[in-house]
This record gives structure tokens, sequence and C-alpha cells, in this order.
């Protein structure tokens, strides 16, 4: 063998290698991958059961005690079941990845001593009251920033009413919040 063919194949194997190396950047150029986030687990996606009302419906804002009262805990349940790939429900049931929620309307934020919960999830005071489950279901991230809670969260204000009506009918029983009294109607204009 001379060195004219050895020169060829040492100009083979380099210019293969480029040709490597130069689609591999191209790839990379034309999709750009994102990093994942190592606490992200799948959760399914919650139904909302049609289309978004649009702008109309977000200026009226229902308080949350008028949603409870008109809140149905079957829907919630229907709901929860979607909850399940994290949370347990019965009483006793295990940690999963998410907590055991039986009990949580009223009790304290880290309320399972069976699960090891977040360090921002452990420094949020007070017990878990309507207002507070309505927020971090809502946004968790928003309600208790730093949480590892992998949930978007649920928009209709109408099917996070259900859940929480759904959760307080598992050992809680707390009594719902007054609605407020309606306010009067406006005389009609002459």
């Amino acid at each position: 063998m001379d060195s004219f063919e050895l020169n060829k194949i040492a100009g083979a194997v380099l210019a293969s290698v480029l040709i490597i190396i130069g689609v591999a950047l191209f790839t990379d150029l034309l999709y750009a991958p994102e990093e994942a986030n190592p606490q992200a687990y799948a959760v399914a996606e919650i139904d909302d059961g049609g289309a978004d009302a649009g702008p109309a419906a977000a200026a009226e804002e229902v308080p949350l005690a008028v949603l409870l009262a008109s809140a149905d805990a079957g829907r919630g349940e229907r709901l929860a079941r979607q909850c399940a790939a994290c949370h347990t429900f019965e009483e006793g049931g295990r940690a999963g990845i998410g907590p055991n929620l039986y009990k949580v309307v009223g009790g304290p934020h880290a309320h399972d001593p069976n699960f090891n919960y977040s360090t921002a999830m452990k420094s949020v005071s007070g017990n878990w009251d309507f207002e507070a489950l309505d927020a971090f279901i809502e946004n968790p991230r928003a309600a208790v920033p730093g949480t590892i809670m992998s949930f978007a969260g649920m928009r209709k204000p109408e099917q996070r009413a259900d859940l929480i009506v759904y959760l307080n009918t598992l050992g809680s029983n707390v009594p719902l919040p007054e609605a407020p009294a309606q306010a009067a109607e406006e005389p009609a204009a002459e």
C-alpha cells in the first residue's frame, strides 16, 4: 500500500467526521431542544369542558363562598381522579409522589407526617382554609413559591370549588363560609 492510498483513506475518514459534526451542529440550531425539568412529573390535563368564555367572563369575579355554596362534591370527585396520579385520598392512605389529602381542609399546610414536603411548603404557616386551597389549586407556584408540585393549576373557579368541596368531605367537614348577601338590585332607569 503506497502513501497515496493512505492519504485517500485518511481524507475519507476526516471528511466523514467533519460531515457528522456539521450535521449535528445544524440539527442543534434547527431544533434547539430545551432542558427537561428534573422535578417535572406528567399529570393528566383536566378537561375544561369547552373553550374559555373570554374576557367578559374574566371580568365577573364570583366570590369563593358563592362558588362553594353551589359546588358539587360528585363533580369534584371526578376532578380528583386526575390528581390520583400523585395523591391518595383515603384515610390512612400512603403518601406517593404527593401527600395523602385525607383531612386536608382545615389542616396545617404540611399535614401528612408521612410525606417529605419541600422547604417552601414547610415554611408556610397556618392551615388550609378554603381561600388558601383555592389559591393553591389555581396556581401552586404562585401560592407557595418554591413548591415542588408540578401541577400547572386549574383555571376555572367552578372546578376548583367542586374539588375543594369534595376534599372537605374527606374527613374534614369544615362548615362552608357564608355566601355574601345579594346586593340590592338597582332601581330601573326611567
